[in-house]
């Protein structure tokens, strides 16, 4: 049997639902094949009690939710027309202390330098932030372009512009969702390279790879409310390519009030 074919494009999702709610309109129009790879994918250690976040989902253990979570992703890349790999990080509540992305390192050094990269913003969202700031050290280091940044929803979709022209503008500017672009810009020049407002049948297809995650969709409402409604924020999606005009910072991530 033959190797599988090396990606041409790779998705860094930090969790398992992360590009499906931010990129699933968008990734059939992305260059074959795709594979979406979920940072914090690995298995908590088997002592590890249940999070807090995996009781709301109605999780027993957090070896139950890890399974669970596997399988919706599996479901949803199959739906979206990617393949899934999963990095063996384990979930914020579950990594251990002081842990770091060297996995998430180490793979971005094994890709080929054509491969196209796409990183989350990181809109008030720690783990994120910390993906794109890896993404970007990483990539830069070996002389690699810069990965594409995606907006990370329904996060960045609670800004009163979202879905317009005026978004990344507006991000630039707001203090509620915008601390992650602003960051960004410290560092590069962005450029609006996609801006997707999913007609019905592009919509149709999100919701239904959406819906694939639905241990985590009743919590995500209780935080971010109507988020599944056709004119909600995942409605429109917005990559930027980067040039960059300072070196990176080396500061960690730090967190911000929810969005």
């Amino acid at each position: 049997m033959a190797p599988p074919a090396r990606p041409r494009t790779v998705v860094l999702s930090p969790h398992f639902d992360d590009a499906a709610l931010s990129l699933a309109g968008l990734l059939p129009e992305l260059p074959g094949p795709v594979d979406i790879v979920t940072v914090h994918g690995g298995v908590p250690a088997p002592d590890a009690p249940v999070s807090w976040w995996d009781t709301q989902c109605g999780f027993s253990s957090a070896a139950e939710a890890h399974r669970a979570r596997r399988a919706e992703d599996a479901a949803a890349c199959a739906l979206m027309g990617a393949r899934q790999v999963l990095l063996d990080h384990a979930d914020g509540p579950y990594a251990p202390e002081g842990a770091t992305l060297d996995g998430l390192a180490a793979f971005l050094r094994e890709l080929s330098g054509d491969t196209l990269v796409l990183a989350p913003l990181g809109s008030n969202q720690p783990d994120h932030e910390a993906v794109r700031r890896v993404a970007l050290r990483v990539l830069a280091d070996l002389g690699a372009p810069p990965p594409w940044i995606y907006a990370d929803l329904p996060y960045t979709g609670h800004l009163p512009e979202w879905g317009t022209p005026a978004a990344s503008d507006a991000l630039a500017r707001s203090s509620r969702c915008g601390l992650a672009y602003q960051d960004l810009l410290t560092t590069h020049r962005t450029t609006v390279r996609h801006a997707l407002t999913l007609d019905d049948a592009q919509w149709a297809a999100k919701r239904a790879a959406v819906l694939c995650h639905g241990s985590q969709l009743a919590p995500v409402a209780e935080e971010h409310g109507g988020f599944l409604a056709r004119t909600g924020p995942l409605r429109a999606e917005l990559v930027w390519s980067l040039e960059a005009t300072a070196p990176a910072a080396g500061r960690p991530a730090e967190g911000s009030p929810a969005c």
